[in-house]
């Protein structure tokens, strides 16, 4: 299974829990998907190695794995579960839903009623148009743009991921087999920063800019969502925001109704159907038409998909909107996060390793830093973290927390990072993880080769 020396034994157990079948279903995954899984963010090369579960169900904030090993889960579903797992409202409308039928030959009431909901929601758009997956929304959003302006150019912010579609990855790492002349379509520009922004709408016709209002980390400046829309208009670029993680989680509304700030068109997706696949393109009227009937220019193929309006996932999102109409979800993550971070960066400062390991980010989506000796961001520490935290029954790649998260969950999960930090800080004063990791460190997800995290042939 793996390309690096180890005994059986340490494949299998790590710690106090056993991952044995874990460890066989791995090794079979390999053999049939490539990577081992099906989202590179959730491939054996992102866990500590030998500690890769295999989970079977969850139930709110915790997970099982086939071994039955139980863990407090932080990350749900990459952001996209809010609500908690199998939160019940969403499982019996999309069960009462799909027992009636999921796909049709025609538009279901059901797609009327979901898109009311949505733009109900998001008072900036005037049209919406439903998908499976975000790259759909942001492919058809740059799509779009192009049609619209009659130029070719995109500019993209330096965040991290957008699309799995040429004109995105092209600027990534991961680029084989995108032809460079794709790649060379899409400008980066850096987060905050207007100057940036000009000078790749200054250099070249640019005919969207596509970014998020704000990240885990990272606010807007004052002024800069302004500046951004100010500079669309003046060089005649449309506003892209990707409403991805910041729909459902900073606004059920949007971080555009949160900001204050109104783009030509939205993506969306995440945590809309509470885990089940649905995104969404919505935007502007005059702009969203050119994918319909009601115009005389050449047609856009904005959406069209087999999957989108199905049955099921509408359901979902339907229920989740009542969800956020009827409970605070957004406050309870706001306050399970925040505890959990006060907690964290208390027991860092306590165990004499504060300056190396920190909670930080919105509450609502909570992520950590892992340093070296020397106050480096680490992937060998990272790793060693995320060993001890598995160890402990905390699956966490990140502290993003749910409405599920309950008090309790917080305190085991806090006493978990208590146990982790005093073995994180014995590497620390050796200046190395040598004899405390098991197995290679992690590796960024997008990467040029397989490398560190090569597995045999």
């Amino acid at each position: 299974m793996t390309g690096s020396p180890a005994s059986p034994e340490v494949e299998i157990i790590s710690g106090g829990k056993i991952f044995e079948r874990s460890a066989e279903m791995q090794a079979r995954l390999h053999d049939m998907v490539p990577g081992g899984a099906h989202t590179y963010a959730r491939g054996p090369d992102q866990y500590p190695e030998f500690m890769t579960p295999i989970l079977t169900h969850g139930s709110g904030a915790h997970v099982w794995d086939v071994d039955g090993n139980e863990y407090v889960e932080y990350g749900m579903g990459l952001r996209s579960v809010t609500l908690g797992h199998g939160y019940p409202p969403v499982v019996e409308a999309v069960a009462d839903t799909i027992r009636r039928g999921t796909n049709f030959s025609r538009p279901t009431e059901l797609e009327l009623s979901a898109a009311e909901d949505f733009l109900d929601l998001v008072p900036g758009a005037d049209m919406v148009k439903f998908a499976k997956n975000g790259s759909d929304a942001t492919t058809a959003a740059v799509r779009l743009a192009r049609a619209v302006t009659g130029r070719d150019h995109i500019a993209v912010c330096d965040h991290p991921f957008f699309s799995v579609d040429d004109w995105f990855i092209g600027g990534t790492a991961m680029n084989a087999g995108i032809p460079a002349a794709t790649a060379h379509l899409t400008g980066r520009f850096r987060y905050g920063d207007l100057s940036s922004l000009e000078e790749v709408l200054a250099e070249r016709p640019v005919a969207g800019v596509v970014l998020e209002a704000a990240t885990a980390t990272a606010e807007p400046p004052p002024g800069f969502l302004e500046g951004v829309r100010a500079l669309c208009d003046r060089y005649g670029a449309l506003m892209i925001l990707d409403e991805m993680i910041t729909g459902f989680r900073w606004s059920e509304h949007g971080a555009q109704h949160l900001y204050g700030v109104r783009p030509d068109l939205s993506c969306w997706g995440k945590a809309m159907g509470n885990g089940f696949p649905i995104s969404a393109l919505a935007g502007k009227r005059e702009y969203m038409e050119l994918g319909g009937l009601r115009t005389g220019s050449d047609r856009v193929f904005l959406l069209s998909t087999t999957h989108g309006p199905e049955t099921g996932s509408l359901a979902a999102f339907r229920a989740v909107v009542q969800a956020y109409r009827t409970e605070d979800p957004i406050g309870r993550m706001e306050a399970a996060g925040g505890a959990l971070a006060e907690s964290v960066n208390a027991s860092a400062a306590d165990s004499g390793v504060g300056d190396f390991v920190r909670a930080h980010g919105r509450p609502s989506c909570l992520v950590f830093a892992t340093c070296d000796p020397d106050g480096r961001p680490s992937q060998a520490y990272r790793t060693l973290f995320l060993q001890e935290l598995l160890d402990r029954g905390v699956l966490a790649q990140s502290f993003v927390v749910s409405a599920a998260h309950t008090d309790d969950d917080i305190a085991r999960t806090a006493e978990a990072v208590e146990g982790a930090l005093d073995v994180y800080r014995r590497a620390l004063d050796a200046g190395t993880v040598d004899g405390l990791l098991r197995g290679r460190p992690v590796a960024p997800a997008l990467r040029r080769r397989a490398e560190p995290r090569q597995l045999d042939t």
